[in-house]
Order: C-alpha cells, then structure tokens, then sequence
C-alpha cells in the first residue's frame, strides 16, 4: 500500500488561495464552458415541451441564478451544504426527456411540483447514502447511464427536422451533421484547451451553415434588451395531484436517484483532481456536494425550471488544464454567472442556436452519458453476477420503452407509466442487486459491540468462529484475528476525545470473498481517515508512536484496508487472503 505519485501539474490545491487575477481568468473561462450547455439544455427541454417565450426566458433567467448561486456555495462548506471544491452546477441532459413530458402534460406548475418532490428523494440519499451503499452499486448507477442515454437519444433526433418553413427541406439534417463532424473531429484531434473548446467551436460552425440555409433566425439577439429581469415567475405548484403527476413522479424520482450517483462519481473526481498528493475519498464531503445539489434541484422546482445539479466533465477539466482547483475559482465563476443572468442580450444569443444544432449537441451529449455508464459499470468490475444485473435491466428497459405492453394490458395512467423504459430498468437492477446483497453470507452473522479496547474478546471470538466456519487453519485464523484486534485499536485511538460516558458502537460484519475474510466494521464518529494515514506511513520515521505501530500492523496483516468517512458513520473495510 504505497503512497501513489502525486499530481504536480495543479498549482493551487482547493485550500489554497490563488491570486485574484489568476482566479479571475480561470473563472471566467469557467462561464465560457458552462453558460451554452445550460441555456441550450433549458431551451431544448422548453421547446420540446411545447413552452413559448415568456417561460424560456424566464427559466433561463432561474437557472442562471441558481446555478451561479450554488456554484458558490460548492466552493463553500457551510454546515453540511458543499463540497469546498469548484464544482460548476448547471441543468443537465438527464432530465430533458422527463421534464418535456411534464411541460406537455401539465405545463411549468406540473414541472414545479415534481421537481420539488424529486428534491426531497435526493435530499434523502444524501443523508442515507452509507445504508444504500450496498444496493445503489455503480453496476445499477452505470446501467441506468446507458438507458437514461437512450431515452433521451429520440428529443435529439426530432431537435434535427425543427427549421423554419422557408429554409429547405435538407437544412436540419445538413447542419446536424456539420456540426457533429467538427466536435466529433476536435474531440477526437484536438489537445489542451482546444479540445475543451469543441463543442463551443462545433455549435459556432453549425449556426454558420444554418445561417447559409436561411435557418438562422437573428431577430431574438436585436429584439432582446441589454439588461433587466425578464417577464413571468414562479409558476406555482399543481396541487391537484392528478394522474399526471402520479404517472411521471416514479420516473422523475428514478431519474433524480441514477443522477445523484452519477454526482457521487463527479465529486470523488473533482477530489482527486483537485489534489497533488493523492487522498482516499472524503465522503463527507461527498454529502455536502449531494445536499447542495438537492438544494438546486429544490429551487429549480420553485422556479419551474429543469433541475439543476453538477457539470462534472467541465470541473474537472477547468481543473486539470489550467492546473487551478482553488475555491476561490467556485466563488468568482458562480459571482459571473448570476451578473449574467441580468443580462438577456448575452442569453438571446445563445437562445438563437438553431433547433438542428442544439440536437447534434445534444448527440454528444448522449454519447458521453452512454459511455460514462459503461465506464462505471466496468470499473467497478464485471463477475458473472454483475454482468446478469446489467444485461437484464438493460434489456428490459430499452426493450420496454419502445412498446406499449402494460398500456395495451391496463389502460389508463399506470399503463403508460409502466411502460418507461427507464422505471422497468431501475427497478429490475435494484432488486436483482438487493437479491444478491441479501442472500450473500454472513459468516457468523453480525456482532454489535461498544468501540473500546475491553470489546477485543468477544471481537475475538467472533472473528475464530467464522474462520473456523471456512476451514481456515491455524495460521490463516490467527492473521484474521490481529488484522480485526488492530483495527479495533486504531479505531479505539481516534475515538479517544469523545466523552468517556458516550462511547460510539461499533458493528462488525464478516463476509467471504473469494478465498478471503472481508471484516466490515462501521463506527459512528468522524475523525482522520486511516486509509490515508497507512497509505503515507513513513517507514523511516524514528519516533514512532503507539497509533502508528497499529496501522503498521494492519497494514501487515491485511491484504487490502478501505476506509469510508460519512457523516456521522465511519466504514472501515478490512480483507484478510487465507493461507494454503
């Protein structure tokens, strides 16, 4: 467990204070790359949900505001809400498809309140997170990727035929094409800050030929003032909880659920990237990234806008190119972004972007998505199990979305609803990995115990019963019990501050794998991660004292040591190999 080579090419860490003209630049670079894929998500999602143009320039006006205000609030941490990381908030694709749906079926007041409610769903994960750890896997999270990318794929391709009646008839599909030759070229080609520029370049070329088409419409950019606050506002809620709501509420919550995952990757990236000297993953910080996102969920639904959560791919690109992951960043980029929200000529500009174009965007977009689920299926490795899950919930929800079996069976506002390709996937993965998680053995069952040294007994003797239970011999048992007895003392040791008459509890599980032992145990208190610190042992250190000399011996024993930090709950994962 040696400590990995670190990342020199970042100059200002996240704690640290870069100079103001530094942080000025990257952070205006940052607007550049978020401001156009959060106006032009807004305006696909409006016009594909048959909205007029009061409500996208209203919508966009929120989703400005709100993206620039929690960008800041990322770059903060304050109580349990942000990361302390530049993580660019924005409305994503993901919920382009459902959110037409509901603008169709109801108009923004449907929109508001399935948003707020889908709010409450991740507002709960996040503080659940370390309960689902187990159900929620990245196999579930990447398959629900893959048919969340295919779901969308039918908005883009209607995106492409959307031009005006006097342009010809092969204008959509030749800009289309132009546009997504040139990001599909750079992306491919390009390096550096080129390829980071891509779509900005590919969108710039397909309004040129949209222009020569006659299929650029530049009225909206002169029309539209200089500043101001556009007309319309809250929408306000559909209460009557009709059909409508009940029939789109299980997809909103699925997707809202797969979104929040994908934003647990995105922020344990933008960790790493934001770090010279590599660190396991601090989930608490996590949790404050996932609060902050349920946070802009819950006011874009006051607002009857999309959702709003993380841009991932951009933060940790602005990070990694300009070698910049100061905070200080977060809060100029979302100080711009709110400023620009009062400016409606810079928006008009964006909003004119031709249907055609938006859809060849939109196209890249889905190929990312696609490939992020297969990404994280993969890295999370693929057993026979695990490759059954992905199989089967795949192919039944991307079978079932293009049929209309339960409709055709039960009519009326279930049938449809049960007909989403995205809820029959969702819930075929869950339970097949619930099935699989609750049938795993359990050598021994689970012991509960209070986290002090005077436990080691029957710690002890818990982990000689499930060893014998395996037939591991003499040897093999005894690593087992000195890998478990010095956990407990590190973990014991981080504890010590706590006041004597309210000691944390501590669970051990034990599970087999695959000719080893992995000990779970999971402590409720938040203190210094040990997977860092045996990770950055000093092996020549003289002075060497009585917490060090446990990780050492962990270190020893164990074939491999992981260490979760949430708040409130520490899991420490501890894998002992069994011996011939």
């Amino acid at each position: 467990m040696q400590a990995q080579s670190g990342n020199e090419a970042i100059r200002y860490e996240a704690d640290e204070d870069c100079p103001l003209p530094i942080a000025i630049s990257v952070g205006l670079q940052g607007v550049l790359f978020a401001i156009a894929p959060l106006v032009l998500v807004v305006a696909i999602t409006a016009r594909a949900g048959g909205q007029g143009e009061s409500y996208l320039t209203w919508t966009v006006f929120a989703a400005l505001i709100i993206a620039g205000g929690l960008t800041a609030l990322q770059a903060s941490r304050v109580w349990r809400l942000g990361a302390g990381h530049i993580l660019i908030m924005g409305v994503t694709p993901n919920f382009v498809a459902v959110s037409a749906l509901a603008l169709a079926a109801g108009g923004p007041a449907l929109l508001a309140s399935l948003v707020v409610a889908a709010s409450l769903f991740y507002l709960a994960l996040a503080t659940w997170l370390p309960i689902l750890r187990r159900i929620l896997t990245p196999a579930v999270s990447g398959t629900m990727l893959m048919l969340l990318a295919a779901t969308i794929l039918p908005i883009a391709l209607d995106r492409v035929q959307e031009v005006p009646d006097s342009a010809p008839a092969a204008a959509g599909p030749t800009v289309a094409l132009v546009t997504l030759v040139v990001v599909t070229v750079l992306a491919l080609r390009a390096s550096g800050i080129w390829r980071l520029w891509s779509p900005l370049i590919g969108i710039g070329v397909g309004c040129v030929v949209a222009a020569l088409f006659g299929a650029y419409e530049a009225q909206r950019v002169l029309d539209a003032p200089w500043a101001g606050i556009p007309d319309g506002g809250f929408p306000g809620f559909d209460l009557s909880f009709g059909a409508g709501f009940w029939a789109l509420l299980p997809v909103f919550v699925v997707i809202t659920l797969v979104g929040a995952i994908k934003n647990i990757g995105d922020c344990v990236a933008m960790q790493q990237a934001s770090r010279r000297r590599p660190r396991v993953t601090d989930f608490r910080v996590v949790q404050g990234s996932l609060n902050t996102n349920g946070l802009g969920i819950l006011l874009s639904g006051v607002a009857g806008a999309p959702p709003t959560t993380v841009f991932s791919s951009t933060s940790v690109s602005l990070a990694s190119l300009t070698g910049v992951a100061s905070r200080r960043v977060g809060w100029i980029l979302g100080a711009v972004l709110v400023v620009l929200a009062f400016f409606p000529k810079v928006t008009a500009v964006l909003l004119t972007i031709p249907s055609p174009v938006m859809g060849a965007y939109l196209l890249t977009a889905i190929a990312l998505l696609f490939v992020g689920g297969v990404r994280t299926v993969v890295q999370d490795g693929l057993d026979s199990q695990k490759v059954l899950v992905v199989g089967i919930a795949f192919s039944l929800g991307a079978g079932i979305d293009q049929q209309t079996i339960f409709a055709d069976l039960l009519g009326g506002a279930w049938g449809p609803l049960l007909d989403n390709g995205m809820l029959i996937g969702a819930i075929a993965a869950i339970l097949m990995t619930a099935f699989l998680s609750l049938t795993s053995p359990r050598l021994g069952g689970r012991l509960q115990v209070t986290l002090d040294v005077a436990s080691l007994p029957e710690i002890d003797a818990f982990v000689r019963r499930v060893a014998s239970r395996i037939g591991w011999n003499d040897a093999s048992t005894q690593r087992l019990c000195s890998a478990a007895e010095e956990t407990l003392i590190t973990l014991t040791q981080a504890a010590e501050d706590r006041a004597p008459d309210d000691p944390p509890r501590l669970i051990v599980v034990a599970r087999p794998d695959r000719g080893a032992v992995e000990l779970e145990f999971m402590a409720v208190f938040d203190e210094e991660n040990i997977e860092d610190r045996i990770a950055y042992l000093s092996e020549e250190s003289e002075g060497v004292d009585e917490g060090e000399i446990s990780l050492r011996l962990l270190r020893h024993y164990a074939s491999s040591v992981h260490h979760q930090q949430y708040h409130g709950l520490d899991v420490v994962t501890v894998q002992v190999r069994g011996s011939a």
